[in-house]
C-alpha cells in the first residue's frame, strides 16, 4: 500500500471511529443477549477498591488490583470521559476466575499525578501506551492480556503494535483505533459526530469544558450509550475522576494533536513514525461492539478486520453503547477469559 493510501486509511479509521465465581460461556453469552439496563447495576453501585499508588514512569499512578497475585495479569483500561468504574462489575468476575486484574487511572484522571510539576502535560496517545508499560514494569508484571475501550482501546492497540512482547492478547472495543494526526476532510455526517474535537480546538471549548466538565462528560454519556440507564449516583462516582488537576491540559492535548492542531513531544517522534503505516496487530484479538454505540466508530469490523492478522473474533452486542464494559460486564469479561485461551 503507497504512503498516501495509508494515511487516507489511518485517517478514515480516527475519524470515523472515534460473574460471581462460576462466570461460564452460556451465562456471558445470555448476558449479551440482554439489554444494557439488564447488565448495569447502577441502582446497587459495586465496592471497587482499595485504589493503590506506585511510581511509574513520570507519574504517580492510582490503580485497582485484584484477585490473587499469582494469577494471570489482566490490565484493563478506562476511556474518555470514564474512569476506572467502567470496570466496577468486569472486574471481580474476573478476579473471581483466578485473574490478577489492574485497572489504572489514566494519565489526567482520579489519584494519578505527575511527579514533577514542571513535565508537559503531555495527551498524545502513545504516551498512554507508554505508561502503560511503566506501570507493568512497576508491577512487575512481563506481559498481560489487555483490554480496553474509547481512549484505553487506542492505548491498548498501540501496546499491542510497539511492545507485542507485553501483550499476550488484546480486547479491543470498536476495533482498530491506532492512528495518526491528519486533516483530511471527511463527510458532513462524519465530521458532525466529532463536534467536541472541533469545540476543543477553540479556547472557549477548554474554558467551556474546564468549567462545565461534570455536565460536558454526562451529556458524552448520553449521547455515547443513549440506550443505557445509568443513574445519576452511577455517573457522579466516576465524575470525581474529572476533578483531577491535569485533567483538562491532557484532554485538550490529546484531542488537538489528533487533529493535527498542536505538535507532541519531539522524542516520541520515533514511536509515531512506527504508528504512521497503521502497522497490523499480530497478537490474538477479541473485537467487541455494541449495536447502540452512539460515538464515532466504525460499526463494521470489515472496514479494518485486516489490521489483525492474529487469531481473531468479532462479537456484536444488541442493545450496548459505547461504555461497554460497565454495560456489558458479563461479556466483556468473558472476552477477556477466551482471547487469553487464543
Amino acid at each position: 500500500m503507497r504512503a498516501a493510501e495509508i494515511t487516507e486509511d489511518i485517517d478514515h479509521l480516527r475519524r470515523s471511529l472515534f460473574g460471581a465465581a462460576a462466570l461460564t460461556v452460556a451465562a456471558a453469552e445470555l448476558a449479551a443477549s440482554r439489554p444494557a439496563a439488564a447488565q448495569a447495576r447502577s441502582g446497587a453501585l459495586a465496592s471497587f477498591g482499595p485504589v493503590r499508588q506506585v511510581d511509574a514512569g513520570p507519574l504517580n499512578i492510582g490503580y485497582v488490583d485484584m484477585g490473587p497475585a499469582g494469577g494471570p495479569p489482566a490490565i484493563l483500561l478506562h476511556g474518555w470521559p470514564y474512569d476506572i468504574h467502567s470496570f466496577a462489575d468486569a472486574a471481580p468476575l474476573l478476579a473471581a476466575k483466578g485473574y490478577r486484574v489492574i485497572v489504572p487511572y489514566l494519565r489526567g484522571f482520579g489519584s494519578t499525578r505527575f511527579l514533577n510539576a514542571d513535565t508537559f502535560r503531555n495527551g498524545q496517545p502513545s504516551v498512554f501506551a507508554l505508561d502503560t508499560v511503566a506501570l507493568m514494569d512497576a508491577l512487575k508484571i512481563d506481559k498481560a492480556v489487555i483490554a480496553g475501550f474509547d481512549w484505553g482501546t487506542r492505548t491498548a492497540d498501540i501496546v499491542a503494535l510497539l511492545w507485542p512482547e507485553r501483550c499476550k492478547a488484546l480486547v479491543s472495543i470498536s476495533g482498530y483505533t491506532a492512528g495518526v494526526p491528519t486533516a483530511t476532510p471527511q463527510p458532513p455526517d462524519v465530521e458532525r459526530q466529532w463536534w467536541y474535537e472541533f469545540y476543543f480546538a477553540t479556547e472557549q471549548g477548554r474554558a467551556g469544558y474546564a468549567r462545565n466538565r461534570h455536565d460536558f462528560a454526562k451529556l458524552i454519556w448520553k449521547l455515547a450509550s443513549p440506550k443505557w440507564a445509568f443513574d445519576d449516583a452511577t455517573f457522579d462516582r466516576s465524575a470525581v475522576a474529572f476533578e483531577n488537576p491535569d485533567h483538562v491540559d491532557i484532554t485538550i492535548h490529546n484531542y488537538r494533536w489528533r487533529q493535527g492542531l498542536v505538535k507532541g513531544e519531539a522524542r516520541y517522534d520515533a514511536l509515531e513514525a512506527r504508528l504512521a503505516p497503521a502497522p497490523v496487530i499480530k497478537v490474538p484479538t477479541i473485537v467487541l461492539e455494541g449495536d447502540a454505540n452512539g460515538a464515532p466508530h466504525l460499526p463494521d469490523d470489515k472496514l479494518y478486520r485486516q489490521k489483525f492478522v492474529g487469531r481473531y473474533a468479532f462479537r456484536m452486542l444488541p442493545g450496548i453503547g459505547h461504555n461497554l464494559p460497565q454495560e456489558a460486564p458479563q461479556a466483556f469479561a468473558q472476552a477477556v477469559i477466551d482471547v487469553d485461551g487464543f
